[in-house]
């Protein structure tokens, strides 16, 4: 039997599974393919599950179509097939926006479209203007149209995608007029006169719509939609990525639920104690793009309770050993003192967290399992977080 030995500390490794599909009892595969890892002594009380989210969702069966979205957008801003509707910060993404602007020009096939983006970067990173031409250009009115641009202007550095362009070809594929602009003030898309607004950005969603409220009623985020009934989120259209066909996959429903399902089935299978959490994007900032990868709303889509609360404090071991070993203390009394938690035998002024910045736990196991995980591509959806708690 396999034990990792005393001097392995924090670990995370993935667990390999099979093809998860729609109607899966997830949580029946979990835990047997947990019991194999107990098995190999390789599962301890404390340890963390972390399942991803999109593998939840998709054994749930939570699945929009198309047309669902653009009958929630008729339904919740209350307007017709000629109406025209303003799309207020979306990000540049092809996987999670393309679709849902699809669905959202599917709603006013005789009406417009207007997407305003924030230059030169989306809320996320992504480049949508050169940042050398944004600093040069002096729009009237604080608006820049895509026409007074060219192609090369909006090319993203990455992906060489030009989204602003797809953004347009999107909603003139549904019949719609499209009218793309960039400014980073919300409030420039109430000139374009909309019958109504959806706010699209993920993090400052409330901020934005509620600068909108102030000057225009009809207000949403993507949050509002796909929101309720069978197939739906908490999180509306948050979180949702492109499916096969025409369908959106949504994030997962009732996601601390399931935890808490998982935690006590472990329990009863395996003896162990764990935690559980359901993540989504990790919570991290690519340093040679520039893109900041939390395109979900947040890392944690559900948990269990032992996180509450909890937050992650390290320790400055080189600060510590630099002060104690200028103190006189030898390699052994500093070793000693840390590994008793014996604060008395340290100096007396020594901030143990100095320089640290406390970030909640689960944010930060959830940004691990997912660098780990790679989006569960090397097929292992579920990780196993070692040493944390």
């Amino acid at each position: 039997m396999l034990k990792l030995p005393d001097y392995i500390g924090p670990l995370a490794f993935g667990v390999k599974m099979g093809v998860i599909l729609p109607g899966t009892d997830l949580l029946s595969e979990i835990v047997a393919a947990l019991k194999k890892v107990a098995a190999d002594g390789l599962l301890a009380d404390s340890d963390v599950i972390c399942v991803t989210e999109s593998v939840v969702a998709r054994a749930q069966e939570n699945y929009v179509t198309l047309d669902q979205v653009a009958a929630e957008v008729k339904n919740k801003l209350k307007i017709e097939k000629n109406s025209k509707v303003g799309v207020v910060f979306p990000i540049a993404s092809r996987n999670r926006f393309a679709m849902v602007l699809e669905g959202i020009a599917k709603a006013v096939p005789e009406g417009e479209v207007i997407v305003q983006l924030s230059y030169p970067c989306d809320e996320v990173g992504n480049q949508v203007i050169s940042p050398y031409l944004a600093e040069k250009l002096t729009p009237a009115g604080g608006i820049i149209a895509l026409s007074e641009l060219t192609p090369d202007h909006c090319l993203h550095p990455v992906t060489k995608v030009n989204y602003p362009v797809m953004y347009q070809e999107i909603i003139e594929g549904q019949g719609a007029k499209a009218n793309i602009i960039f400014a980073n003030d919300p409030l420039a898309v109430l000139q374009s006169d909309p019958d109504g607004v959806i706010v699209a950005d993920i993090h400052n969603r409330r901020q934005t719509q509620q600068k909108l409220l102030s000057h225009f009623a009809n207000v949403i985020t993507l949050q509002d939609l796909c929101n309720e009934g069978k197939y739906s989120s908490e999180w509306g259209l948050l979180g949702s990525n492109m499916s096969a066909g025409d369908k959106l996959k949504l994030a997962p429903q009732n996601a601390d639920g399931f935890a808490k399902d998982l935690q006590q089935q472990v329990l009863a299978a395996t003896g162990k104690q764990v935690e559980v959490l359901v993540y989504g994007d990790g919570a991290y900032k690519d340093p040679s793009t520039g893109i900041y990868e939390l395109a979900d709303p947040m890392p944690v889509f559900g948990k269990t309770d032992g996180f509450h609360g909890r937050f992650r404090e390290g320790i400055k071991y080189k600060y510590l050993a630099d002060v104690c070993y200028e103190e006189g203390k030898s390699r052994e009394e500093i070793e000693a003192a840390l590994a008793e938690q014996n604060l008395a035998a340290l100096p007396d002024d020594l901030e143990l967290t100095e320089g640290t910045t406390p970030r909640r736990i689960e944010d930060v196991i959830a940004s691990l399992a997912d660098l780990v995980s790679g989006s569960a591509d090397a097929g292992t959806p579920v990780i196993v977080v070692k040493g944390f708690l």
